[in-house]
């Protein structure tokens, strides 16, 4: 397994880390609790050792675990990210979703971030985050007041770095300007390259790592699935119009000649997506959810997977061949 640092700022990690949204079972059809904790198991034992989750990934659960997924592992063997500042206990002025169950309100407050570390912390079964990350911007609160936060909490040794997701580059830069951010995480995928123009070349200049999350596009990129495919009844991509049937067809064209290399190199199609993406200027690292054991093990493969020029050439043309799903609005 391939490892890069996570920022100047940042520890070394495993080019591939276990995104741990879908185990919480919140937007994805629930989970399988013990299938989830052998998928994590089962993702270390097979070199990945960044794991990434949030406190409102199944309302605690996702942490809970992975709190016991990692429990009687050496700590200092795992990198841990979590995230804070999207609650569903309080309201606030900023509603980011409302659901059926909950409404989840963003907030990212001295008082609310110092809270809500605690109880990660306690759902971890851990006394430390190696990585802490705002989930998403609080524009109620000034980018200098978080990063204060966040730097005190390094300093108290609750954290080991800190970063951003889901964050403009203004806010972005502004961050960086004013403590010591490790990381940055957006969406980024074959089918998802915005942040080329927008976050990535900043994070190269500040030298930031950059996180991608959902880098197969929460499975579009496996190939897999088409118009026949079912989803469950709370499953976020039921409805959703990027899994639309036209958008599916177009999608299997562009993949055509990335399936036909992946057969000539005996690997999945989304392992050598995985590892295109890997090879991207300014990208680090990229999160990958998997939800039983053989999922994670697949997904491990792409932090060791070689591609020469040639074959990044097939996977590039393809890349450019997408014409975004913009088009099919």
């Amino acid at each position: 397994m391939k490892k890069r640092q996570l920022g100047a700022q940042g520890m070394q990690a495993s080019v591939v880390a276990f995104g741990a949204w879908a185990i919480g079972g919140w937007k994805w059809g629930g989970t399988d609790a013990k299938a989830s904790v052998l998928a994590v198991r089962s993702s270390l034992d097979a070199g990945v050792d960044l794991i990434d989750t949030a406190a409102v990934y199944g309302f605690g659960l996702s942490e809970q675990i992975v709190g016991e997924a990692i429990n009687g592992r050496k700590r200092e063997d795992i990198v841990l990210a979590t995230k804070c500042g999207l609650r569903w206990d309080i309201e606030t002025p900023t509603l980011h979703n409302k659901g059926p169950e909950h409404s989840i309100y963003r907030t990212l407050t001295d008082e609310s971030i110092r809270w809500e570390l605690q109880q990660s912390l306690k759902r971890l079964g851990t006394d430390y985050i190696d990585l802490y990350q705002t989930h998403w911007p609080d524009p109620e609160t000034d980018m200098e007041a978080v990063v204060s936060t966040l730097e005190s909490l390094k300093q108290e040794g609750l954290i080991r770095s800190w970063g951003l997701c889901n964050e403009n580059s203004e806010r972005l830069e502004s961050a960086a300007s004013f403590g010591q951010m490790a990381t940055d995480q957006e969406r980024y995928s074959l089918l998802d390259r915005e942040q080329d123009d927008i976050n990535l070349p900043l994070c190269q200049k500040y030298d930031i790592g950059f996180l991608c999350y959902s880098p197969i596009a929460q499975g579009l990129l496996t190939g897999k699935i088409d118009a026949k495919r079912e989803f469950s009844s709370d499953d976020l991509r039921i409805g959703n119009p990027r899994f639309a049937p036209p958008v599916l067809e177009a999608i299997q064209a562009v993949l055509a000649p990335v399936k036909a290399l992946a057969r000539d190199k005996d690997v999945s199609t989304e392992q050598l997506v995985l590892a295109w993406t890997l090879t991207q200027p300014g990208v680090s690292h990229v999160l990958v959810g998997a939800r039983d054991a053989t999922q994670a093990t697949s997904n491990a493969v792409a932090g060791s997977l070689d591609l020469n020029d040639d074959e990044l050439s097939v996977i590039q043309q393809a890349a450019d061949a997408w014409p975004g799903f913009a088009r099919f609005a």
